[in-house]
């Protein structure tokens, strides 16, 4: 198990903002690295009235609290009305494919009779992650049997010239106190051609016990095995990460007691921790996650020694 040491909030929204699209928040915090200087942290930052545009803080990869750099404006802004993305959207990946840089990200939608719709785009940047460009005005993974509501890939990889996607469906809601809550779990395709995702898949992950949803996969080689960390949101108000391992990323066994790190006493990560987002960085990994209220406050980071877990290799 690896063991979490607590940083701090590194990304303090309201210290940092840089416009009236940054308001607060930095929602599923995404590292990718730059240079060996440099991790960038892509993030969905919320204005006034809610509404989230991808846009990135630049930390010194040798010290993940010392901020260097904020993007002045959104690499990404919401799409034109009426289309999927037209409520804001969150970060799925980024993955450095040909092409360029592909960054998945999630569309959120307001409807008369849901409280929300999301499905997955995906933009292109060919300026090494400075600005994106939408590939399409329509998701490349849509609504389906099962996934009317929510179809939002959270997980990429790119193994043996195919694409490897974990991603989350909704389809109903779970009522809580008289409010709607988002009902969904872990499923898992892959494709050549992202143009034309299939719709058989496979369920990874179902909530169990009192849970009513499960989402935002971050899958990763480390030892030679599949791990993925994800958030689990419970009837009874707690919304917290879990664990699972796999031998082929497709079947996988959960192993929430190898989480490896617990809510703060006091502060911004006391009452909820969730969408965990790891980066090695030498001998050590590195998580980056959101606290209280989704991220309202920002995003923290976390740090684990590789070396002690005999778990050096074939982190992906």
């Amino acid at each position: 198990m690896l063991a979490w040491n607590k940083r701090g909030l590194v990304f303090e929204t309201a210290r940092y903002a840089v416009g009236s699209w940054m308001q607060h928040s930095a929602l599923t915090p995404t590292p990718y690295r730059i240079d060996e200087e440099t991790i960038r942290v892509y993030a969905g930052f919320r204005d006034a009235e809610g509404i989230s545009r991808i846009g990135y803080v630049d930390v010194r990869a040798e010290d993940p609290t010392a901020v260097v750099g904020v993007s002045a404006e959104p690499v990404l802004d919401i799409g034109r009305g009426g289309c999927f993305d037209d409520n804001g959207m969150i970060l799925g990946d980024v993955v450095d494919a040909p092409g360029g840089l592909h960054m998945f990200y999630v569309g959120f939608q307001r409807v008369a009779r849901a409280k929300f719709l999301a499905f997955t785009g995906l933009a292109i940047s060919t300026d090494g992650g400075n600005h994106f460009q939408r590939m399409q005005e329509t998701p490349i993974l849509d609504r389906g049997p099962g996934r009317s509501t929510i179809a939002a890939v959270h997980s990429v990889m790119r193994e043996n010239g195919r694409w490897r996607l974990w991603y989350v469906v909704g389809d109903d809601w779970e009522d809580i106190h008289g409010q709607p809550y988002p009902r969904y779990h872990i499923r898992y395709v892959e494709t050549d051609d992202l143009g034309a995702i299939p719709r058989e898949d496979h369920v990874c992950l179902l909530p169990r016990g009192k849970e009513y949803r499960i989402g935002r996969p971050r899958v990763y080689r480390i030892g030679g095995k599949y791990v993925m960390y994800f958030t689990c949101g419970r009837i009874t108000g707690e919304y917290f990460p879990g664990f699972a391992c796999s031998d082929d990323g497709i079947y996988w066994e959960r192993r929430d007691e190898s989480l490896g790190i617990s809510l703060s006493s006091t502060g911004w990560d006391s009452r909820t921790l969730c969408y965990p987002a790891l980066i090695r960085q030498r001998d050590k990994l590195l998580m980056f996650y959101n606290g209280n209220d989704m991220g309202v406050d920002g995003f923290g980071v976390a740090e684990a020694g590789m070396a002690d877990e005999g778990v050096t290799h074939a982190f992906a």
